[in-house]
Formats: structure tokens, C-alpha cells, sequence
């Protein structure tokens, strides 16, 4: 194995020079003195934050360790890897047991450089007892915004980390997201148990310069539809329309059909092989539209994304800045549109809702599920909402319980399949009101800052930049505040 930075890039990635930050950032880990050279990295979607730990992956005589929550996009990171003859793979819920044990034992034994694994593994004391016995040079903790109960993404196993670490013998850490406010950066660093002054920030803010950034009032579903068609005319190519609700994405896939515009369509409900057909028409095309909920975007690594539309107003300026990353990532003029409506707040007001249940209702549904845990998710969700007296189809709190249910270890398997059972008691967070009251105000302020957004004066870019905690920026010439402002 070549053990120098750039060796390393030319031999495997082909690509002849590093970008942006990404040379300070792998120097640092590579030649860090004594394993104490952290890194936190915002990079935008895009990027390149991948090879801030493959390359120096392949340097270390030890293995790395990458903590992801997504299972899809680690598949897809290791089968790239895998074609570039690096020897890597994930373990997570997909892989059967006899294949867990055997990709850890390689692992262990150095015949694997790379190891991805969901933060859930370390629910598994197995697990744990032998993951502490490799030689683990680097822990990179990905999608690190998910740490933070503050972040758009929570993940409760993720705000373990800091134990994972000591468990693993507090290695080497690199912690990348693509959005982090400095409330979430704070909080990662903590979370990791690292001292601040032993981890240094890297940010690329929004150095996207061909991303020309739009947001437009529409008042009726003519003007949405008007928007959407100039913005496609516009910038001719491969595009994303995202929308909040799923009845509103088929109500405008009809109107496209209608005239003619090709396109498909993809959200949560669709059958997993659908979902996969779908996402590799729009990655293989050249000119492919897909209209699709939040569901759609994770591991999409497409070059020429011209328009990135959202339909709808956004919960948070992190999931924004996250979607619209994904477009222009060629370099070419590309637009990001946002369409403002009213009605639309009042939609987010409701997910904010429904993924903020009370205190009471963690009450009820645990003590349902407590001694017929088994019985009643045979009898499906419905019915359990039935049982809790909230029979609006529409109400999702449940989804959203049963999720953190999950996510904080007191259930496992499928509700609704016959696998599901009750493993331990509720957290006190869950039944605490002034925490509850506290996230129900915090999720409130995140969607405020898309009204801001929408209503801001001066660059885009600008209020992005200092959103996110990083002052300075310079006007980007390039979004529709700036061309008022040039007017005036």
C-alpha cells in the first residue's frame, strides 16, 4: 500500500490533485503526531467528504472504522471502494449473521481496510467484544449532524459515540456533515468527548458558485405549475421537483403528464424494487425528471442535476442547503428554486407535530405495548391507533414514536410483522415535558429560518453562510436578491 497522500489519490481515485480543504484536512489526520489531530468537516453534499477518510484509510497500517446511519448510501460507498480493488465492506442490518461475523473477523484480522457499520451495532455486546480487539487507526463518523438532538436528523444511538469511542481506544476521529449549525458543531464535539481545542473546523461554506439560488411567492397551483415549467425550460436537463406530501406530488406529476413531460416519481410508500427502478432511470439518464418526496437524494451521485425545484417549503434550512447540493455538482450553470406558498407552513406545522409526540402519548403507547407487544403489532398500526383514540389517518405521531422507540433500543424488529418486541423501559427524555416543550420551540424557530430565507433582502448566500455560523461571506452575484440589488 502507498502511504503518502497523493500516492495514494493518483494510485486508487485517479484524480490528479486534491480540492478545497480536503489536502489540510487528510495532512492532518496522516501525519497527526500523537493520534490527537481531530477533525470536525462541513463540506457541502458533493464535495468530496468521502475521501477526507478513504484516502488516509489506505496510509494507516490499522483499519478504519466509519459510523454511517444510512444503510443504502454505505453499500454504495463499498462497492465503488470494491471496484477501485480496496478492500472494504459494511455490516448492518441487511447481512446475515454467518456474513457479519465472518466481514468483523476479517476486519480484525487487517484484512480489510474499511469497515462501515450502523451506530445500532454497538447495541450488540458481541459486537463490542470484538470489535475492541482490531487495530483501529481512524474512526470516521459520518453524517455527523445526526449526533445532535439538535440536528435535523437525530439519531440516539449516534449520541453514544463518545462511549463507542473509549470502547474502541479513543482513535483517531473525523466527523464530516454536510450542515451543522454551531449550536450542532458544539454539540458534536461534545458528544464525541473530545476537547474542543484538540479538534479543528473545516468549512467550504457554499463554494458552489454555479448554483444559482431562487425563491419565488406563489399564491395558486397555476403559478406553482407556471414556476415549475419556466424553471425546466430554463435550465434544460436532469432534475429533482421535491415535495412535502405525497398527494401533492401525484396532483402535479398528473398536471405534467397532461403536457407531456416525462418524468417519475418516488417516495416512501412505493414497493423498495420500484424505488430502486426509478432512482437508477434518473441516475442513468441524461435528461431524466424525477418528482419525489425527502425520501429521494441519499447516495444520488449525479454529475448534471440542473434544476433542483422545491415545490414545497422545507422544515429547516439544513435540509434545504442539504437537497439543493445536489445539483450542478459538474460545475455547469444549474438552478435551485424555491417556491414559497402559506398553505405551506402550515403543512411543516403539522410535521413538526407529528414528529414531536407528547410526553403522554409515549405513556399510552408504551404501556399498550407493554406484555403484548407481539399481539398488537400483528393487529397493525391502525389498529393501534385505534387503541391510543386517535383515528386521523393523517396523525403520524405513531410512525414517529415507534421510530425512537427503536432508535433508543426499547423495541426491535418490524411492527406489523411479527418479529416485534419490547426490549426495555422508555427513556425519562421521552416522558420529560420541559424537554419536550424545549425541541416542540427549536423545531419551530428551524422553520422560521425558511420564512427568513424566502424574505431575505440581501444574498442568499450570505444568509446561508451566516446561518450557519460563518460570517464573511462575500455577495455571490449569482441569486435573485443580488440581481435587485444590482438593479437598484
Amino acid at each position: 500500500m502507498p502511504q503518502q497522500p497523493l500516492d495514494v489519490l493518483q494510485q486508487y481515485f485517479q484524480f490528479d490533485s486534491f480540492r478545497g480543504a480536503q489536502e489540510e484536512i487528510i495532512n492532518r489526520l496522516v501525519f497527526s503526531a500523537d493520534g490527537g489531530d481531530h477533525c470536525l468537516v462541513l463540506m457541502p453534499t458533493g464535495g468530496g467528504k468521502s475521501l477526507c477518510y478513504q484516502v488516509p484509510a489506505l496510509c494507516f497500517e490499522g483499519g478504519t472504522l466509519v459510523l454511517s446511519p444510512l444503510i443504502a448510501l454505505m453499500q454504495d460507498q463499498v462497492d465503488a471502494l470494491r471496484r477501485k480493488n480496496i478492500p472494504a465492506a459494511f455490516i448492518n442490518s441487511t447481512v446475515s449473521r454467518e456474513d457479519r461475523e465472518r466481514r468483523l473477523e476479517q476486519f480484525v484480522q487487517g484484512r480489510l481496510k474499511l469497515l462501515y457499520v450502523t451506530p445500532e451495532r454497538f447495541r450488540k455486546p458481541e459486537f463490542v467484544e470484538k470489535i475492541r480487539t482490531a487495530n483501529i487507526a481512524l474512526l470516521a463518523v459520518d453524517e455527523a449532524h445526526c449526533i445532535s438532538e439538535w440536528g435535523h436528523d437525530f439519531r440516539p444511538d449516534y449520541s453514544r459515540v463518545g462511549e463507542f469511542r473509549e470502547w474502541i481506544g479513543n482513535p483517531l476521529t473525523v466527523a464530516l456533515t454536510a450542515t451543522a449549525t454551531p449550536e450542532v458543531q458544539t454539540d458534536i464535539v461534545s458528544k464525541l468527548h473530545l476537547q474542543p481545542e484538540a479538534v479543528k473546523l473545516f468549512h467550504q461554506g457554499i463554494e458552489r458558485p454555479n448554483l444559482r439560488l431562487e425563491a419565488q411567492d406563489v399564491i395558486s397551483e397555476e403559478e406553482k405549475m407556471a414556476a415549475i415549467e419556466y424553471a425546466l425550460d430554463a435550465y434544460p436537463g436532469s432534475g429533482i421537483i421535491y415535495f412535502s406530501l405525497i398527494r401533492s406530488l401525484e396532483y402535479y406529476s398528473e398536471l405534467l403528464k397532461r403536457k407531456g413531460i416525462r418524468h417519475g416519481i418516488y417516495h416512501g410508500k412505493m414497493e423498495p424494487p420500484e424505488r430502486k427502478r426509478v432512482q437508477r432511470w434518473f441516475l442513468e439518464g441524461e435528461k431524466t425528471l424525477v418528482l419525489a418526496t425527502n425520501a429521494f437524494g441519499m447516495g444520488i451521485d449525479k454529475p448534471n442535476i440542473r434544476t433542483v425545484i422545491h415545490a414545497d417549503v422545507t422544515g429547516s434550512l439544513e435540509a434545504y442547503y442539504q437537497e439543493i447540493g445536489r445539483a450542478g455538482r459538474d460545475g455547469a450553470p444549474s438552478l435551485c428554486l424555491l417556491l414559497f406558498g402559506q398553505a405551506d407552513l402550515g403543512t411543516q406545522m403539522e410535521f413538526i407535530k407529528w414528529s414531536n409526540p407528547q410526553p403522554h402519548f409515549y405513556d399510552r403507547l408504551y404501556a399498550l405495548l407493554y406484555g403484548n407487544a407481539e399481539s398488537v403489532s400483528a393487529m397493525g398500526a391502525d389498529h393501534l391507533r385505534e387503541q391510543l383514540n386517535y383515528k386521523n389517518r393523517h396523525d403520524f405521531r405513531l410512525e414517529t414514536a415507534l421510530n425512537m422507540l427503536d432508535r433508543y433500543g426499547v423495541t426491535e424488529g418490524t411492527f406489523g410483522q411479527g418479529d416485534f418486541r419490547l426490549l426495555g423501559e422508555l427513556p425519562e427524555v421521552l416522558l420529560d415535558e420541559d424537554h419536550y416543550q424545549e425541541k416542540l420551540r427549536h423545531d419551530q424557530t428551524k422553520l422560521l429560518s425558511m420564512v427568513q430565507y424566502f424574505r431575505a433582502e440581501e444574498c442568499r448566500r450570505v444568509f446561508i453562510a451566516d446561518y450557519f455560523g460563518f460570517p464573511g461571506e462575500q455577495p455571490c452575484g449569482n441569486c435573485d436578491c443580488c440581481d435587485l440589488n444590482a438593479a437598484e
